[in-house]
């Protein structure tokens, strides 16, 4: 069984679209991050950079004690191995997969999750910050619409956790002010993974549990996201 300390961000995102894929057993502990429960200290024991996701596999293949693990590529990665899928075996083609696994967590994700942070949660507009965020988002998706051009998934014919990362950071295109019509071939990837039930499945989850605080006008999550 596998313990998934969630709450519906892209990162969170990413492990349920995997573990919907993969067919492995678990079960969501949420982890309310407006309400500051990433400062717990039972979170903290398996993720001590107060951050969603974290697993934690009751029944790893050393068959030994519990297992916890943080950071969502790690999770991945470890998930990818668990269940003998979403990585592939020979050395080519699991590289191309881990190198666009870290370009994601390395670049995509800490500059579009700063595009949502200047263009949604600071305090005031900061129009320097804002204009070089979305200029970064802007050249991230044209890197990754030159990479899919005559491919089906970023690593190339099959779907694997390189496309799991990605996607969440995608889906709020909108707000991140991109039309993905500027995009063409990101945009079938996006339009391919979104049409697969398990993509369907992982996000009534979130639709599930998130309820209705949002950290962009409620004051108490402010302080846990942005003042601790």
């Amino acid at each position: 069984m596998i313990e998934l300390y969630y709450w519906p961000t892209p990162n969170g995102h990413k492990i349920t679209l995997l573990l919907e894929e993969a067919g492995l057993p678990y079960a969501i502990r949420p982890v309310n991050i407006g309400l500051g429960e990433q400062f717990a200290p039972d979170f903290l024991a398996i993720a001590p950079n107060n951050r969603m996701p974290a697993i934690v596999d009751t029944a790893p293949a050393d068959g030994g004690a519990p297992m916890s693990v943080f950071e969502s590529g790690a999770i991945l990665l470890y998930l990818a191995e668990k269940c003998g899928r979403f990585l592939p075996p020979d050395l080519r083609g699991r590289y191309a997969v881990l190198q666009w696994l870290f370009w994601q967590v390395g670049g995509l994700g800490p500059m579009l999750g700063q595009n949502h942070h200047f263009n949604r949660y600071a305090p005031e507009p900061i129009p320097y910050a804002i204009e070089r965020y979305v200029n970064e988002t802007r050249r991230l998706y044209g890197v990754l619409d030159r990479r899919l051009e005559g491919r089906a998934f970023i690593a190339g014919k099959d779907y694997t956790i390189g496309d799991m990362a990605a996607y969440p950071w995608i889906v709020p295109h909108e707000a991140q002010g991109m039309s993905l019509d500027a995009f063409p071939h990101l945009q079938a990837w996006f339009e391919q993974i979104r049409a697969r039930p398990a993509t369907g499945r992982a996000y009534a989850i979130a639709d599930r549990i998130q309820g209705q605080r949002d950290p962009a006008t409620d004051a108490e999550a402010r302080r846990h996201l942005f003042g601790r």
